[in-house]
């Protein structure tokens, strides 16, 4: 990679103006600890806490759409913008920032829209296929036909000995599950219309999806495909940004174009708890619909639900359990930091960590707000949101 350092002076402030600089896309990495921004002139990666530049990279001749990161190492998917020949649309670079060293570059037929990296194996999204590579041997172990899938919509579980990939299939409305391991396939009928969302627990036992509709979430077994729960945004069609799970399964998180970013208790439990370490048994690979403790808040529903099966099922649905108001302005990206504290990132250029009450719910606290794309970086408590 042909680049200029600059480096970063912590989280207060740089030494390089941003106020021209266009951030195409930002993206979580593995365990939310990091994010990367992929911007008009080159990358960028923060951490989350405490919320700090680590690494500038400016590339002369043109910058990148996508950047994605392996955990918390210098090893980034690339795939550029096309004002440099050297990283085109079509072209995803696999780059050891540490050693200065190229991994491999792979090219293809059309525009990858998406990039999913693990420990094992590393994903790349076109619009109407999926490429899935060995990371050891990088050769392309597994090709997959798709529905148009413009966003590039894939998952890939990061567990240390599971791997699992998800990803719309040819009709519309249903998953393609892959195990690896197992090396079995499974179809989840989970919408009626196209997936707009989707994305996995850390294991790749659960599944959760919405459709373009957005107005309603489900969660699915992905060993036996069974959807386990159900939750309603709203009523009102939206575009849902992003989907995340709380490491422990007790909540979710969803964001969308309403501006709100909503917060569900979750029922789903793994069978086989093993209660010496509180981790999930995942050889069992079986998931209940149990409840949460007693110190589990539930999510709201309508004073008609006791009459499910018999009032239209809106009147049934489970509804938000805690809330959080966002400026409609620009497309949000979600992920859990502590179990009740919940981060997002904007293509405005913004940071938001808020918490919430994990039993009585209801409207969230900010706890933190960083303009990351200004060239202060200065802190604020109070965005007008």
């Amino acid at each position: 990679m042909t680049s200029q350092v600059s480096p970063s002076q912590g989280a207060g402030g740089s030494d390089v103006e941003d106020e021209d600089v266009e951030l195409f896309s930002v993206n979580w990495n593995q365990d939310h600890s990091f994010f990367s921004a992929a911007t008009a002139n080159g990358l960028r990666m923060f951490s989350c806490k405490p919320f700090k530049e680590q690494l500038r990279r400016i590339q002369e001749d043109g910058g990148f759409r996508i950047v994605e990161m392996l955990f918390r190492t210098n090893i980034f998917g690339l795939v550029g913008q096309g004002a440099d020949k050297q990283y085109q649309q079509n072209k995803l670079t696999i780059w050891d920032d540490c050693r200065n060293v190229l991994i491999g570059d792979f090219s293809f037929k059309s525009n990858i829209r998406a990039v999913k990296l693990s420990k094992d194996y590393f994903v790349v999204a076109l619009e109407h296929e999926i490429h899935v590579y060995s990371f050891k041997t990088l050769k392309l172990i597994h090709l997959i036909d798709t529905t148009s899938n413009p966003k590039g919509l894939c998952c890939l579980s990061h567990h240390a000995d599971i791997s699992v990939m998800a990803c719309p299939w040819r009709r519309q409305g249903i998953v393609r599950v892959e195990h690896f391991g197992s090396k079995e396939t499974k179809f989840i009928t989970a919408h009626d219309s196209n997936i707009s969302c989707m994305t996995l627990t850390v294991d790749g036992l659960l599944l959760a999806t919405a459709s373009v509709r957005g107005t309603l979430i489900r969660i699915f077994n992905t060993m036996d495909g069974a959807c386990l729960q159900e939750v309603r945004r709203g009523v009102d069609k939206a575009e849902i940004y992003s989907i995340a799970l709380s490491p422990n399964l007790q909540w979710l998180a969803v964001s969308s174009d309403k501006g709100t970013m909503h917060i569900f208790s979750l029922r789903v439990r793994p069978r086989g708890k093993d209660a010496s370490n509180g981790k999930s048994a995942i050889a069992g690979r079986q998931m209940d619909r149990s409840y949460s403790s007693g110190s589990v808040g539930s999510n709201a529903s309508s004073s008609l639900s006791f009459m499910k099966g018999i009032v239209p099922k809106y009147f049934s649905s489970e509804w938000s359990f805690a809330q959080f108001r966002l400026p409609e302005v620009t497309r949000y990206i979600t992920a859990f930091g502590d179990q009740t504290t919940v981060m997002m990132i904007g293509l405005d250029g913004s940071f938001y960590r808020c918490s919430f009450d994990p039993v009585n719910g209801g409207k969230m606290v900010l706890d933190e707000f960083i303009r990351f794309m200004k060239p202060s970086m200065s802190r604020s408590r109070t965005p007008n949101t």
